[in-house]
């Protein structure tokens, strides 16, 4: 299947997408931007569990971010599934490296395939008709970048080393998001190994097998990659 990766559009809180701009068209990703912002009725549209997360959260802008980015997904999947976004449903695949259920979230019953990412003020989610996974990050302070970038793949660990460090922050968050995205998309996650697969801090992506990795422009001082499987 040949995918058509949509520009970003925004989605201001509590909002539904525009009913004449479907969320996803066959054969196109389609990317929805989200700024956290106060969201009354948010917390109404959750299940329990994401209720019992929600709550669990301690610091005040940790619960905001979750509410803005779960009361967008739900609004953005109703939407396209044509119910209301209480009613949608969550199950996780079986996880590709041990079976076990913990794998890609999934709406149950299919129908779409989704992936939500959130960083700072910043809520990034994803929608297509094959598995997808996305990221967003803002670029962190040098310190960090230089101590977690001994995670990557030793090229590019190498890569890292040679950059001037005033590019290094920029550099490591290309590669860091497009890492997060390809294994939200294989439902690995982090457990799957930063540094198994080589994905470069290039201005392009490297070429992973099976899957194609797109840079998505989002904001200054933030990084964000969509991860679309090439199979169905």
């Amino acid at each position: 299947m040949t995918l058509e990766i949509t520009p970003v559009r925004v989605l201001r809180a509590g909002d539904l997408p525009e009913p004449a701009v479907p969320p996803i068209a066959d054969g196109a990703v389609a990317l929805w931007l989200t700024r956290v912002a106060a969201d009354p009725t948010a917390h109404e549209l959750l299940d329990a569990e994401e209720r019992r997360r929600w709550k669990a959260l301690v610091r005040e802008e940790d619960r905001a971010r979750y509410l803005a980015a779960h009361g967008a997904l739900r609004r953005l999947l109703g939407h396209r599934l044509g119910i209301p976004a209480d009613r949608v449903e969550f199950v996780r695949e079986d996880c590709p490296l041990c079976g076990g259920p913990h794998g890609r979230p999934a709406v149950r019953g299919g129908g779409v395939h989704f992936s939500l990412s959130h960083s700072g003020d910043l809520v990034l989610v994803a929608l297509a008709p094959i598995p997808v996974g996305v990221d967003v990050e803002a670029h962190p302070e040098a310190g960090v970048s230089d101590l977690v970038a001994d995670s990557l793949h030793p090229l590019e660990r190498d890569e890292f080393a040679r950059l001037p460090p005033e590019v290094r922050p920029a550099a490591f968050t290309r590669c860091w998001v497009r890492k997060e995205a390809y294994l939200k998309g294989t439902g690995e996650g982090l457990a799957g190994g930063l540094e198994r697969t080589y994905i470069g801090l290039g201005p392009e992506p490297a070429a992973v097998p099976g899957w194609t990795l797109t840079d998505v422009r989002v904001a200054p001082s933030f990084a964000a990659a969509v991860a679309t499987s090439d199979g169905a």
